[in-house]
């Protein structure tokens, strides 16, 4: 998922004492981390061998099972999957996009997430039709039967003016060390429920003016590819077939689209559905704490991805750096007070849904009793604007949480969540770690993984502040995301960190401290009118 990226810095003198007592473990810990790391052969699997691992894929049973035997020949306990409801499994066999008119042209394209195949290859003339609201179907009714329609808008193309690789510089991560003023608009959150349907209001549309099939640009140019869908629920599978194609590619066919007869495509899709089990499955482990009133701390990253490419920089790299800091700490024999759990997270990309399904189960349920259960999309939409908060009897067991989902750079610091407390603690546990370039704490809040969910129930949720290499820029959801970009100093780096601050968070004498209960707030600004859009 998209994340914000906010850091800053945070100098704090540490006491002597404050860090005495772990400079044994931590020695031993980059000891292990950084000269016996197995955290590239990892990855390497997960990417090359099994391959992008979309949710209810056979690829991502594959990745479960894999992942559960890993965790078991490292000596984890309680090794198990934890079922919830998702939908269809889906996957790729094969798909070839053709201009043949006028003249012919191999295309650049993917099939869209979640739509049919063509059963054969189906040839057709293109209508450009950009749709972006409901609002915009009237406009072209009568006018697509027959035809493949392009409903993206073309554009014009974009170079960017930023290096595609890059790291943060001190100043970059000093900047910006604000407090983030949280918003609360419900006429702004009304307008993205209405959104949040309309993929499949535009499928029912193109399917009721009897088009053959649609087509969306790639939204990034250099012929990059990524093919996300999100209608994955059992019932609720597209009509049409669907495929992106390279943004070069698309801006050419509607330009010749504009200046002459519409350009022929053929379309062979070859995609498959699975609903042997409309179950999805998160994976956990655990080293079992020597204190069973003490609670759990946690670490987490999600194991899916999306199919454009191996789904290597999202986010095999944060699964990776998950179970290798759980094999280092095995490794070790480490016997922590609070027991130190290890999650590998589903239905990251559709809308955090495995996590949701666990902060559920353990954490807490929000909303009245009446409230209509949400599915879909629209849990991710609507689910964090319902209130109250309803406490599980577990809520308080959770004494902190890592996630991991920005890439495989390097960890240069932690993201504090407007929780300044944890912050002064984090500043004490990165000291043995600054000649690493783990240097910075910020205040901010960030967005789109797992741990927001954790966050919006007041539970102690963190995400660490990563090098940007070249993830928001080539490699997030794209056809790039292979194992080549991934960098093996800065995983070995990662979760190397990572085990040490689990094991701080399990053996400190108190849990981190906890943001208030969230509680339903006024809005921002009472002056402003709603926007149409």
């Amino acid at each position: 998922m998209r994340h914000l990226l906010l850091a800053a810095a945070a100098v704090i003198t540490v006491p002597f004492q404050a860090l005495a007592q772990d400079q044994a473990a931590t020695a031993r810990i980059i000891d292990e981390g950084m000269s016996h790391s197995q955290v590239m052969l990892t990855a390497q699997h997960l990417t090359d061998v099994i391959g992008p691992r979309l949710t209810n894929s056979p690829a991502i049973r594959k990745a479960e099972e894999w992942t559960q035997a890993r965790f078991r020949d490292w000596g984890l306990k309680n090794v198990h999957k934890e079922g919830y409801l998702f939908g269809r499994g889906w996957w790729i066999e094969k798909s070839s996009v053709r201009m043949v008119t006028p003249r012919p042209i191999q295309l650049t394209a993917i099939p869209i997430a979640w739509t049919p195949p063509t059963n054969g290859t189906l040839s057709a003339p293109i209508f450009v039709a950009p749709m972006k609201r409901v609002q915009d179907f009237a406009q072209y009714k009568g006018k697509l039967a027959g035809k493949i329609v392009l409903v993206s808008q073309p554009g014009t193309g974009s170079e960017s003016t930023r290096a595609p690789f890059r790291r943060y510089t001190g100043e970059e991560l000093a900047k910006l060390d604000e407090f983030e003023q949280p918003k609360f608009d419900p006429d702004a959150d009304k307008r993205t429920l209405e959104h949040a349907d309309f993929e499949e209001q535009r499928d029912a549309f193109l399917k009721a003016e009897g088009a053959l099939a649609y087509a969306t640009i790639s939204y990034r140019d250099g012929m990059l590819l990524h093919g996300e869908g999100y209608m994955f629920e059992a019932g609720k599978s597209p009509a049409l077939p669907g495929v992106q194609i390279a943004a070069e590619d698309y801006r050419r066919l509607a330009r010749l689209a504009k200046t002459g007869d519409a350009p022929t495509l053929e379309i062979n899709s070859l995609t498959h559905y699975d609903d042997s089990d409309v179950n999805a499955y998160n994976i956990l482990a655990e080293i079992p704490g020597t204190d069973p009133k003490a609670g759990y701390v946690m670490a987490g990253a999600h194991l899916d991805s999306w199919v454009a490419g191996d789904g290597a920089t999202d986010n095999a790299a944060g699964s990776a750096m998950i179970m290798e800091a759980a094999r280092i700490l095995s490794t070790l024999g480490v016997r922590p007070k609070r027991t130190i759990r290890f999650a590998l997270w589903t239905g990251e990309e559709q809308a955090l849904l495995g996590s949701l399904a666990w902060v559920e189960k353990n954490l807490a349920t929000r909303g009245a009793a009446n409230d209509p259960p949400l599915t879909g999309q629209r849990r991710y939409y609507e689910w964090g604007k319902r209130w109250p908060i309803n406490r599980q009897p577990g809520y308080d067991a959770l004494a902190a949480y890592f996630n991991i989902d920005n890439g495989s750079g390097k960890l240069r610091g932690i993201y504090a969540e407007n929780n300044p407390a944890a912050g002064k603690i984090f500043a004490e546990w990165m000291a043995p770690f600054r000649a690493m370039g783990m240097t910075q704490v910020a205040i901010a809040p960030t967005d789109g993984t797992d741990h927001v969910f954790m966050q919006a129930v007041g539970a102690p949720g963190f995400q660490f502040i990563q090098d940007p290499l070249d993830y928001g820029s080539r490699t997030h959801h794209s056809s790039a995301d292979t194992f080549d970009h991934l960098k093996a100093d800065d995983m070995r780096q990662g979760a190397t960190i990572l085990a040490s601050f689990l094991l701080n968070a399990a053996n400190a004498e108190k849990p981190l401290p906890r943001p208030p209960l969230p509680t339903k707030p006024v809005v921002t600004d009472p002056f402003a009118y709603p926007e149409n859009n």
